[in-house]
């Protein structure tokens, strides 16, 4: 588990690694090309490269870290990926179910083996489970992550590539938007942001704006008309 630049989490933990790409929101995408530097070092956990990769060695860290965090659960894969074994999927949740002092985050794009596995996965309150939506067309994936048995569900809008004008926010717990970063970053406009943030602010839904990208993303910022827009999970329990 490491310290995370995330502004939305604490931590890291990759029980997983690697993955493949499936939509838009995966063109530049951000853990393939951390993989290639961690590889490019000697980094024993990525010399398969992207790889998807279980890693049991790692599935009880966070019960040896006793000071309650926030952790952001496969950084550098998808959970539900489909090379992920079930039993894997059910020991990492037995895990954060287990160190339940902690705040765990996970997001997919996979809904649909997300809404697949519900029934399988025993869902402790501390696990907020999130879907990665970057355009209209992946919409259907709030679809599925809003019939989960999750207690605390979020989106994760980035990088936002297209106006999503109708959210459907019923059962949505919290909402995250932000452009994309990094070489070739596509644009994000503001009236996308803006709209998203009214649409959250009309329904009480918190809402997070983690940054407007770019290849100089730290020269952009965060601020939102001019001030920085920090919303967590209402529902989210303190750790204890």
């Amino acid at each position: 588990m490491t310290y995370s630049s995330i502004e939305w989490t604490g931590k890291t933990w990759n029980p997983v690694t690697g993955c493949t790409k499936i939509s838009q929101g995966c063109k530049h995408c951000y853990a393939e090309r951390m993989t290639k530097r961690l590889k490019a070092m000697g980094v024993d956990k990525y010399q398969h490269g992207f790889e998807v990769q279980i890693h049991q060695d790692t599935l009880t860290i966070p019960l040896h870290w006793k000071k309650p965090q926030t952790i952001f659960v496969n950084s550098m894969s998808d959970l539900f990926h489909k090379d992920v074994p079930v039993f894997f999927i059910q020991n990492v949740f037995q895990t954060m179910q287990q160190a339940h002092w902690h705040q765990f985050q996970i997001l997919t794009k996979r809904s649909e083996r997300l809404l697949s596995l519900n029934n399988q996965i025993d869902w402790p309150p501390n696990v907020w489970m999130g879907v990665s939506v970057e355009n209209q067309a992946c919409t259907d994936r709030i679809d599925d992550l809003r019939q989960t048995k999750a207690v605390i569900k979020f989106l994760s809008l980035e990088p936002l590539l297209g106006p999503l004008p109708d959210l459907n926010l019923k059962r949505i717990d919290w909402v995250i938007v932000g452009g994309e970063s990094g070489p070739g970053a596509r644009e994000m406009p503001k009236e996308w942001v803006i709209n998203i943030k009214d649409q959250c602010l009309s329904v009480n839904v918190p809402f997070f704006f983690k940054q407007w990208g770019g290849v100089q993303k730290k020269r952009n910022g965060r601020e939102l008309e001019g001030q920085f827009w920090n919303g967590m999970p209402k529902l989210a329990l303190s750790p204890a």
